[in-house]
């Protein structure tokens, strides 16, 4: 019996663990927003031009969807470089010039834990036929805005079949607008635990040292290249204070 029981105790364990690895598999590292309760509220400034502003509303709408999150655009803080501001994401578009990049998510974190994020969208490519739709709109704001809450891409390869989800890279943007169910339970994964203090908002700690003042726009900027399949690229620059700047990119083709 106590065979039988401890079988059962280990196939159970071992199915959790594949359940846990299967949902698991596009979590960005494994940095996140340091919290202290669920679900937590993350603000995200709009310094948008008005072209831009219905798409942040439908992207925070779409991550609302999420048990463990509450997004919520406000007025922005960033001024005209997008500067970034504790405790928040920061989202940003102008012409940033014929840089190769279409969309980054920037995040500067502590050890796993993100304090800041930036989405910045391009104008100079956005204002081109191929990509002022609304459908590439959806994609590059849905995702960026994404890999500020920790998550990566579910798949990197942008010829294979659409995956429904905007954290699936894609020459076809039509069906991969909005996030799916597994960018849900992958947040949840992500935040199944709690911390013991907070990166977020008015709780934000901020001891963590002085931030990079550039721009940040350009690659020369962004430090080591991390992977880069010429559809999308990450990027890590090791700061004085201890504390890293990552870029995820979305380069326009």
């Amino acid at each position: 019996m106590k065979k039988l029981l401890y079988g059962l105790i280990s196939s159970l364990f071992l199915l959790s663990v594949v359940a846990s690895d299967a949902l698991a598999s596009h979590s960005w590292g494994n940095y996140h927003w340091a919290r202290i309760a669920n679900p937590f509220t993350l603000k995200f400034g709009d310094n948008l031009s008005s072209a831009w502003k219905p798409y942040l509303a439908t992207t925070t709408n779409d991550w609302n969807q999420s048990s463990v999150l509450e997004a919520q655009t406000e007025a922005g803080q960033s001024g005209k470089n997008c500067s970034s501001t504790t405790g928040r994401v920061e989202v940003c578009n102008k012409k940033y010039g014929n840089n190769g990049w279409l969309g980054i998510a920037q995040i500067w974190v502590s050890g796993d834990h993100i304090t800041k994020g930036v989405v910045k969208v391009n104008d100079t490519y956005f204002n081109t036929a191929k990509y002022n739709k609304p459908e590439w709109r959806n994609l590059v704001m849905c995702q960026e805005v994404g890999h500020t809450l920790g998550l990566d891409h579910q798949d990197e390869k942008f010829d294979n079949p659409n995956l429904g989800s905007c954290m699936d890279y894609t020459s076809n943007p039509d069906s991969n607008q909005h996030p799916n169910t597994h960018d849900y339970e992958q947040l949840e994964v992500i935040y199944s635990h709690l911390d013991s203090f907070s990166t977020i908002g008015a709780l934000a700690v901020k001891n963590f040292g002085q931030y990079l003042t550039e721009n940040l726009e350009n690659p020369n900027e962004w430090g080591q290249k991390i992977k880069d399949n010429g559809a999308i690229a990450e990027y890590e620059r090791r700061l004085p204070t201890g504390l890293k700047l990552h870029t995820f990119v979305i380069w326009a083709n």
